[in-house]
């Protein structure tokens, strides 16, 4: 009788942490921050907020980083870097990483999805595609696409990816990238039927090879939020001389620092 007690528990618990996953999805998958939309950011680093009404009831909104260093000698800025974040807080967070771009004679335009900071909006993947389109619409007003890079870290690759599918551009580099949603979210839940529960999909690896632009792939063998497995999967998938970029020790939010990323930086972007 003890073991039909126990296979009953188990069931139970199977059951409650497979609701639990399906109504929660959003909150375990994206854990944003809301700023007032009259509140400004207080970077250090030269910029301007933008906002535009995506429709009658969402608005995206965009911080362009300007260019300090590596400029003309008219002051003009080498391209632009459209940066599409994680899955936290919102631009605030990922600022820091703004400088890796502007440093080098880059603009580095950000958007928040909708629910991070002052976007707003139905969190949907459509809707990610949709702003990620008007971000790259807005920066065809100012840069060649042969002068626009593609950037997605963690989250925001298989944004980045789809983009890059199907818009032009000089290159498209992903930050830790994952094989798509279903394949991350089942290495924390092995005996669900995610493909069934889950309903972003992102799946990176219908994109890549779509894009005709060069590729990056930065990810490191320490990174215990997105393993490095799930880049080694997009490996097959990679053109002639695109290239992922393995970094030792690289955790999920380091990469920055160590001399492989910022040697491969230096050569995409000087």
């Amino acid at each position: 009788m003890k073991i039909f007690r126990w296979i009953k528990i188990i069931v139970l618990l199977y059951c409650i942490v497979g609701i639990a996953a399906f109504y929660l999805q959003d909150r375990f998958l994206f854990h944003p921050e809301t700023k007032a939309r009259n509140s400004a950011y207080n970077f250090e680093a030269p910029h301007k907020e933008v906002n535009i009404a995506f429709d009658a009831g969402s608005n995206l909104h965009i911080v362009q980083f300007t260019a300090v260093g590596g400029t003309d000698t008219a002051g003009r800025p080498k391209g632009l870097v459209l940066y599409f974040h994680g899955n936290k807080k919102n631009i605030s967070w990922y600022a820091k990483y703004a400088t890796e771009f502007t440093q080098r004679g880059y603009e580095c335009w950000m958007i928040d999805y909708p629910g991070f900071g002052k976007s707003t909006g139905v969190l949907t993947e459509e809707r990610l595609y949709g702003y990620a389109a008007q971000l790259y619409k807005l920066g065809r007003t100012r840069f060649a696409s042969d002068s626009i890079i593609i950037y997605g870290k963690s989250m925001g690759t298989g944004i980045a990816a789809q983009l890059a599918a199907v818009r032009d551009a000089r290159a498209l580099v992903l930050e830790t990238p994952y094989y798509s949603i279903h394949s991350l979210v089942s290495r924390y839940l092995p005996v669900y039927p995610v493909s069934r529960m889950i309903h972003y999909r992102l799946p990176t690896f219908e994109y890549l090879p779509k894009v005709t632009a060069p590729i990056i792939i930065f990810h490191g063998t320490s990174d215990n939020v997105v393993p490095y497995s799930q880049a080694d999967r997009l490996r097959p998938l990679l053109k002639p001389g695109d290239k992922l970029v393995t970094i030792e020790g690289g955790e999920h939010n380091n990469l920055t620092e160590f001399k492989e990323y910022t040697l491969a930086m230096d050569s995409l972007l000087q």
